[in-house]
């Protein structure tokens, strides 16, 4: 049996939004400070400084879900949104690229859907500001973690499908998944992120709402 309450995540926009959580306690979301700008003489000025939010992004209803979950949820007005793409490759060394002109020939297809969830970022937040990067690869999970660490991210949010029983057998007979490529990639960003990583999929039924996992909650039930 869950507890039906009003739950707060810290650091983030929850505080309107009704909860039901299957886990003993809610997980708390540890974002990096807001930092201010300084004015002159040193002193600080009245321009905060927001967090950067990444979300993975591709052609999957799992990532819209994601991105839209982020917007709703967690973005707030002075916060930067980094939509990354990840495209895997047969070679070991990775390569990140930013800019308009550089993600677009680096894959166009790629580069039109990014283009979609960012006109998307416009019309749910147009007072954020919005970032477009690729990266390119063997290994999934890692490039997304080390891009996130890289770029200095408070919060990696990522979708996330409905795992069969089978594969969470696979998962268990392995070892609870240290390795990426079987484990997933979203369950390795989680575990690895150096940064608060959130992984979000939809709860299916009449129900509704999102069901979320952290690194020390899994599916808990957030209603929206």
């Amino acid at each position: 049996m869950g507890r039906t309450g009003p739950v707060r995540l810290p650091g983030f926009c929850l505080n309107r939004v009704a909860t039901r959580v299957r886990v003993r306690s809610p997980p708390a979301v540890e974002a990096k400070p807001v930092s201010a700008a300084k004015g002159p003489g040193g002193g600080e000025g009245a321009t905060a400084v927001g967090r950067k939010v990444m979300i993975v992004v591709d052609s999957s209803p799992e990532a819209k879900c994601a991105l839209q979950w982020a917007l709703s949820h967690a973005v707030q007005g002075r916060d930067t949104v980094v939509l990354l793409s990840v495209i895997r490759t047969s070679s070991s060394s990775s390569s990140s690229q930013h800019g308009d002109e550089s993600l677009r020939e680096m894959n166009p297809r790629v580069y039109e859907v990014a283009c979609n969830m960012k006109k998307l970022c416009h019309t749910k937040k147009p007072e954020v500001q919005v970032e477009v990067s690729m990266v390119e690869g063997k290994e999934r999970g890692p490039m997304i973690v080390e891009e996130a660490r890289r770029q200095g991210v408070s919060l990696l949010v990522l979708g996330q499908r409905k795992r069969s029983v089978t594969w969470r057998l696979m998962v268990a007979w392995i070892g609870g998944g240290g390795q990426a490529t079987m484990a997933g990639a979203v369950d390795y960003c989680i575990q690895n992120s150096s940064c608060m990583a959130l992984a979000v999929r939809k709860k299916s039924g009449r129900s509704g709402g999102y069901l979320i996992t952290t690194k020390k909650h899994k599916d808990f039930w957030l209603l929206a």
